[in-house]
């Protein structure tokens, strides 16, 4: 489960930094880095709590 948080965190991450570079999504762009942190968040907390 951990392995999924990471990859879906770096799949946001990459979109957002293409979306920065582009300008075309707006506040999308935004919304994809607080889910990707977010991610990152739960996965270190589950990580220690294991």
């Amino acid at each position: 489960m951990r392995s999924l948080l990471y990859i879906i965190a770096v799949i946001l991450v990459v979109g957002w930094l293409i979306g920065t570079f582009a300008y075309s999504a707006g506040g999308l762009i935004h919304i994809l880095l607080v889910l990707a942190v977010i991610s990152l968040i739960i996965g270190f907390i589950r990580r220690g709590t294991i």
